[in-house]
């Protein structure tokens, strides 16, 4: 069995890509996006539909509803579903999509012992403060405002009553996949941005408004994948903020920039990567299942 994953931003044609390596190489596909794992998220994930997937099977597609919870814990566990199944069948894995955190996190490991996170019960500055004078040079890589990654930390903190650096050090990571194989597409800027806005308006075509409609009503806002690009410009249309113009403008916005940090996350994290352009990245993989 051969296991790889194919990365890049998004709108880069990574699911057609995976998909037409699937279907030569006796694979199944294991989803790498953090919004495709929701039911009833179509649109705005751009997730492959059931009649593009056709036989090749899928992990990480449709595992749970909106108001579930879903991260990289989560994720590793659907990992394990897929690779274990693609043993079983004796076939290969594909891992594809724009998360980098969860392939980072999958070649590299996390640290085990706190199981969850915790609500800060003190303002994002006291805690700030609080964890900076237990661990000055850990926190001094964390910005003021960075609230997620506070949160962490004053998790761990809370949970095992060590500082993070004493934590991740009595703690160390366990990686899933340490050697995995990682491939990326790339495109110049301006290609890519007409991608985006092609791919934005088809999204607009196919409904993406009346699927948001459908999650508010019931789903309410409280779930976080409902600030998620295209369901919060969506809401904001909805609140009469936008006209549909500038929906579809803002979307196609707010979704190069993400591809912007998604580039810069995938150099900056993954050294050891083949990147090239799709159509010759397409031969580089199918060269690397006939090794």
């Amino acid at each position: 069995m051969k296991e790889l994953a194919i990365i890049g931003s998004t709108a880069s044609g990574k699911t057609g890509l995976s998909l037409d390596i699937a279907s030569k190489t006796n694979s199944i596909i294991l989803s790498l996006d953090s919004l495709s794992v929701y039911k009833e998220i179509d649109i705005a994930s751009a997730k492959p539909t059931k009649e593009e997937r056709g036989d090749i099977i899928h992990f990480g597609i449709d595992e749970v509803y909106p108001n579930e919870q879903y991260d990289v814990v989560e994720f590793f566990e659907s990992y394990k579903k897929a690779k274990n199944y693609a043993k079983e069948k004796e076939k290969n894995l594909i891992i594809v999509g724009g998360t980098g955190f969860y392939l980072k996190a999958l070649v590299e490991g996390l640290s085990t012992g706190v199981e969850k996170d915790i609500k800060l019960d003190i303002s994002l500055e006291e805690a700030y403060e609080l964890l900076h004078s237990l661990d000055k040079n850990y926190m001094e890589k964390i910005a003021k405002n960075d609230k997620y990654r506070i949160e962490k930390a004053y998790s761990i903190y809370k949970q095992s009553n060590l500082a993070p650096s004493e934590y991740f050090e009595k703690n160390p990571k366990i990686p899933l996949a340490k050697d995995l194989k990682i491939f990326e597409i790339v495109w110049e800027r301006e290609e890519l941005r007409k991608r985006i806005e092609l791919r934005t308006a088809q999204m607009m075509k196919e409904g993406i408004i009346d699927e948001v409609i459908y999650l508010e009503k019931k789903y309410r806002r409280a779930p976080n994948c409902m600030a998620s690009i295209g369901i919060i410009e969506t809401l904001e249309y909805l609140d009469g903020k936008l006209t549909k113009k500038e929906l579809e403008e803002k979307i196609a916005l707010n979704t190069a920039k993400l591809a912007k940090r998604q580039n810069t996350f995938n150099k900056g994290q993954f050294k050891e990567k083949t990147s090239n352009i799709i159509e010759n990245l397409n031969s580089d993989i199918i060269k690397y299942f006939s090794l």
